[in-house]
């Protein structure tokens, strides 16, 4: 599942992973990605990721990277979790010319706000 919680920042997306992110998960990201962002504003996404399965993460990590018509929007990803997403994600990452991503453990949130709220 995947949810959507308060961000500390205006250009950033909050959102928590748990279980299982579906279709319908991805598509409501997407239709928050138009109504905030529209087609052409940069954005970034802080995810915490929880207890999820490794296919489900990467469908999740391709799912964002695969959408072409976000790819020029995406800013800064930063995973927040205990293990370090940014490795099984890496390849899909790097697809996304001119996207920064950091990975912080849960114990540095405060931190991983910061760096995403850095210009």
């Amino acid at each position: 599942m995947l949810s959507f919680f308060t961000s500390k920042d205006e250009q950033t997306l909050a959102i928590e992973v748990e279980g299982k992110v579906t279709k319908g998960d991805l598509e409501k990201f997407d239709n928050v990605v138009f109504d905030k962002f529209r087609n052409d504003e940069k954005f970034n996404v802080y995810a915490v990721i929880n207890e999820i399965d490794a296919p489900t993460a990467g469908a999740m990590f391709e799912e964002l990277a695969v959408d072409a018509k976000r790819w020029s929007q995406y800013n800064k990803l930063v995973v927040v979790s205990e293990t370090n997403w940014m490795d099984k994600a890496s390849g899909v990452i790097d697809k996304l010319p001119g996207v920064q991503a950091a990975h912080f453990p849960m114990d540095q949130m405060d931190q991983a706000w910061d760096w995403i709220k850095e210009r």
